[in-house]
């Protein structure tokens, strides 16, 4: 089976609205005709990498590589893991957990992308608190990090809500211009210290080994 050789297939991140796992082939195609729907309004650009202004039918495309070449890339020096995010079973968007030297530094970095239509509905915060969940109370990190547009309201108090704290600037190019991004930590003590989403894992024990080597 595929899971004796990839156990992160049977992940299982859940909340009281949304369920959190790494998607099957179908279930990623599912998740490419969301996003090729649309995931913000057309005069925003959310993300440095510009996939979500691709044609429909490329951007759908992008989502579906992108997650075979994460999972492909995979190490417990730097890996990603994405998650496709579902409420009532239905695909809305996917979210990702990133980790680079987790072993020693545990620290992570999130990201997300949610179906337009799923915008305003709390399905955001939810998902990230999710994601922390798993990092903080699972995993051992000790801190995660963000990055964020100054103008990308959303996500800057999704970030708020959950108690990540300034860190700096940082700049970037984006279409022949500079572009400043808030950088944002959310410590372990300033997560313990937040109201916690009560989530339940399933699945995680026999990964542990992609994360922390020395625990499998």
């Amino acid at each position: 089976m595929l899971t004796d050789h990839w156990p992160l297939a049977a992940l299982r991140l859940q909340t009281p609205r949304l369920e959190l796992r790494p998607p099957d082939d179908e279930e990623l195609a599912a998740l490419a005709d969301v996003a090729a729907k649309g995931i913000h309004l057309p005069d925003q650009r959310p993300f440095l990498t510009p996939w979500t202004h691709l044609q429909p039918r490329e951007r759908a495309l992008y989502v579906i590589q992108q997650h075979w070449l994460t999972r492909g890339q995979w190490r417990p020096e730097a890996w990603s893991l994405g998650l496709g995010v579902f409420h009532d079973g239905q695909p809305i968007g996917m979210v990702s957990l990133r980790g680079h030297d987790f072993p020693i530094l545990r620290e992570v970095k999130t990201g997300s992308w949610l179906g337009l239509d799923f915008h305003g509905k709390g399905f955001g915060t939810e998902a990230r608190a999710t994601l922390l969940h798993l990092a903080f109370a699972e995993l051992g990190a000790v801190a995660a990090l963000s990055e964020v547009f100054q103008d990308n309201a959303a996500s800057q108090g999704v970030s708020r809500k959950l108690g990540y704290r300034p860190d700096g600037l940082s700049r970037d190019v984006l279409d022949g211009g500079v572009v400043v991004s808030d950088r944002l930590r959310l410590t372990r003590e300033n997560w313990e210290q937040s109201q916690q989403l009560p989530v339940t894992v399933t699945g995680l024990e026999p990964c542990r080994r992609f994360f922390l080597p020395e625990s499998g």
